[in-house]
């Protein structure tokens, strides 16, 4: 949860600093609840805040929804990929790739929100479809970029199709999440991918 001692110390504007209280309290809530299940009334009383003042900042769920789901991919970046240049170095970056998966053991209920609304969003007409399918592409261009780089160094076998292989390790890492929400005591989602990435395409971190 975002302290707000810790806002306050970094200068926050009091309105900004609110709306940064409103969606942490909202990740926690969708993460719990879900996301359909949450109502604005429900949400703003997890939020602390009036329903009044929740719309003032968020005047829909579906706008809540996406700053939530904006700032854990933030967060993320902040805590994981601070000083990277992209896929610029890509031993680097799939070293804080594998980091990010084994971190994400420790916020289950993120992890099953992502899960459930990433198939949802599937639906043009989902208030996130838009949402994931740029965050698709901003990743799979990351992810290529990182190939791009281990391939020139010759640290991944030759003859990579490097579009399909990004593809693959997306679709890896969404499908090891679902395995984990299921059976959490037998999927080591970080270890897999390291083993992926060495077994497939020869690439050692």
């Amino acid at each position: 949860m975002i302290d707000e001692g810790d806002l306050a110390a970094r200068g926050y504007p009091k309105g900004r600093r609110k709306r940064a209280e409103i969606v942490s309290a909202a990740l926690h809530a969708f993460a719990v609840d879900g996301y359909r299940s949450a109502s604005m009334t429900q949400l703003a009383a997890a939020c602390g805040v009036s329903r009044a003042g929740l719309a003032h900042h968020f005047p829909t769920k579906e706008s809540l929804l996406i700053a939530v789901l904006t700032e854990r991919d933030r967060v993320n970046g902040e805590l994981f990929f601070t000083g990277a240049d992209g896929g610029a170095d890509g031993l680097d970056y799939f070293r804080r790739l594998v980091r990010v998966i084994a971190h994400n053991v420790s916020v289950p209920g993120v992890i099953g929100l992502y899960a459930t609304l990433s198939t949802e969003a599937a639906d043009p007409a989902h208030p996130a479809h838009d949402y994931f399918v740029d965050r698709f592409r901003w990743l799979r261009r990351d992810i290529r970029a990182a190939l791009v780089d281990v391939t020139a160094r010759g640290l991944v076998h030759d003859g990579l199709d490097l579009d399909d292989v990004a593809s693959d390790i997306i679709a890896l890492i969404d499908g090891l999440q679902v395995q984990w929400l299921m059976e959490p005591a037998t999927t080591d989602m970080a270890a897999r991918l390291e083993s992926w990435l060495e077994q497939t395409l020869g690439l050692r971190l």
